[in-house]
């Protein structure tokens, strides 16, 4: 299935039971819920899910799971960061042959990146394995900026890697350079860090997002009403929703309450984190009681 980069791509998270094996019972939940919630394709072995916590056997549990249970209703992007070149083809050849619509990669993480040395990673990658591209800017995460000339150059050069997953803030601001440079090259350009910029980056040209969050719902309810037309519907609508995707995406303990409220919305069993990870400490547990008590009595849905 190929993959349409617009709407909600949802990243998944990876459960595990409390003694930090691989829940996928759980997983399949979480893919039913979603998939009722209207995303239009899932990405797993992400940032989000843990993935540099898994060992190879269970990336491909996981891979396994998802394209199964999936079943060919949504496209599914696979995580294929690697720290060499040779990984990384390795992984998306995997991806690949499991079914998956595309990969998402990151540059990888080596002294004296350039450029060129870019650009050579995704083309070589292409050229390879031969699977859509989705190129993941995350500068945390690959230790490199992808400045918006280098993004728009990568989708005229390298065949298949015309979708970016933009995380290098401010999006809205990069969406609308890389759109610009982009002279005419079919770019699709997904928002992620939690759906916080979501309505800014649509504004300025985005097709939708590619990111985790727990009630992925509220997301597909703001871009269906912008690409109606109903602009102002939307900006409510998501002004409305962005004090929960606020608290979940707090740097170091986002991952936790995603899971925890994925464990209150009763699909995944527990909440735990592979150590080494966070948390989810007392008081910000009763942050959590008071905003979703609040978003309930203003009456917002799926919560």
């Amino acid at each position: 299935m190929s993959l349409q980069a617009k709407g909600v791509i949802s990243v998944l998270p990876t459960p595990f039971h409390q003694d930090g094996s691989l829940d996928l019972a759980s997983l399949r939940r979480i893919i039913d819920l979603f998939l009722a919630g209207g995303v239009n394709g899932f990405t797993v072995l992400g940032v989000t899910g843990e993935v540099a916590r898994l060992t190879d056997p269970e990336r491909a549990q996981v891979l396994d799971a998802v394209i199964r249970h999936v079943d060919g209703r949504v496209p599914v992007v696979v995580g294929a960061t690697a720290e060499g070149l040779h990984a990384c083809i390795e992984y998306s050849r995997q991806a690949k042959a499991a079914g998956a619509a595309a990969v998402m990669v990151s540059p990888p993480r080596m002294p004296k990146l350039n450029s060129e040395s870019v650009v050579a990673h995704y083309r070589t990658l292409a050229e390879t394995v031969g699977i859509e591209i989705v190129v993941q800017d995350y500068p945390p995460i690959s230790g490199f900026t992808m400045e918006a000339a280098l993004l728009a150059r990568i989708a005229k050069e390298v065949p298949g890697a015309g979708i970016i997953k933009l995380e290098d803030a401010p999006t809205p601001l990069k969406t609308a350079q890389i759109l610009q440079r982009a002279n005419g090259t079919p770019i699709s350009i997904l928002g992620g860090l939690g759906g916080v910029y979501l309505l800014e980056e649509l504004l300025a040209g985005a097709a939708g997002a590619m990111t985790g969050f727990a009630y992925p719902e509220m997301l597909v309810d703001v871009i269906r009403r912008f690409h109606g037309g109903k602009v102002e519907e939307a900006a409510d609508a998501f002004y409305r929703y962005v004090p929960l995707m606020r608290f979940e995406f707090q740097q170091g303990i986002g991952m936790a309450i995603r899971k925890e409220m994925l464990r209150r919305r009763g699909v995944m069993e527990c909440a735990a984190i592979r150590p080494p990870g966070p948390v989810l400490d007392s008081s910000t547990s009763l942050a959590l009681d008071h905003l979703l008590n609040s978003m309930r009595r203003q009456g917002l849905p799926w919560v």
